[in-house]
């Protein structure tokens, strides 16, 4: 079972892969006064971030699966807004159980609210590139990256003591994009993975993605091209 949260807790942030064994639990450093946990949740091995600021309210990135566990991870801390990086099935499972014990507000990207919405019968509230969700003393950017599903974002935390971080869904994995159904699709997706993430943001970003280790920009850059090649 998954721990509660401790207030103030900080883990060590020199760790960048992050790993996670099936069905486990990590926390690591953000910087900026925030501390992730990191859960492996259900039979697709899925990763749930829990973003944990030293004051106020915890931001959910991905309720995908065993909402038990990530509701005992919470503990007594208040979880007022829950982000959803894709419509897929198997990063939305646990939302309606979350928010129905939490009474968090859903977000995610507008061109996959509705898709979401009717699913999981949750409101949604749509946002995308340029909008930002409040966290700690700052706010996570949100990025559209349409390829993957047409509303497929990322969320960016830029604290001043620490690199970013950024939560990429099933948009990007260290070795490569997320999968995409039709060439026109993956030319999407890696246009604006080029324009608005690797043109932007500096080698040091830790890639937090929606399944499996973290990697950083820097570590995948120099494959931006092959991957163009081999057209996936």
């Amino acid at each position: 079972m998954s721990q509660p949260i401790e207030p103030g807790h900080q883990p060590d942030r020199t760790e960048r892969a992050h790993h996670v064994e099936p069905g486990g639990h990590t926390s690591f450093d953000l910087g900026g006064g925030v501390t992730c946990h990191k859960l492996s949740v259900g039979p697709m091995d899925n990763n749930a971030y829990l973003l944990v600021p030293t004051q106020g309210s915890v931001v959910l990135v991905d309720a995908a699966n065993d909402a038990h566990r990530l509701l005992s991870a919470l503990g007594q801390r208040a979880l007022h807004h829950l982000v959803t990086t894709h419509r897929h099935h198997d990063h939305i499972k646990a939302i309606a159980e979350v928010v129905e014990d939490t009474g968090a507000t859903c977000f995610c990207g507008t061109p996959d609210a509705a898709s979401i919405a009717e699913a999981t019968g949750v409101e949604q509230r749509g946002l995308w590139t340029g909008d930002r969700v409040a966290l700690h003393e700052g706010h996570l950017e949100v990025i559209g990256l349409v390829g993957h599903t047409p509303g497929s974002i990322a969320l960016l935390w830029q604290p001043q003591d620490g690199p970013p971080s950024l939560f990429t869904g099933d948009s990007l994995f260290p070795g490569g994009p997320g999968k995409t159904a039709r060439p026109d699709d993956f030319s999407s997706l890696m246009d604006d993975l080029e324009a608005k993430i690797f043109d932007v943001l500096p080698d040091e970003t830790v890639v937090h993605p929606g399944h499996g280790d973290a990697t950083t920009l820097g570590a995948e850059r120099p494959h931006l091209t092959g991957w163009r090649v081999r057209g996936w």
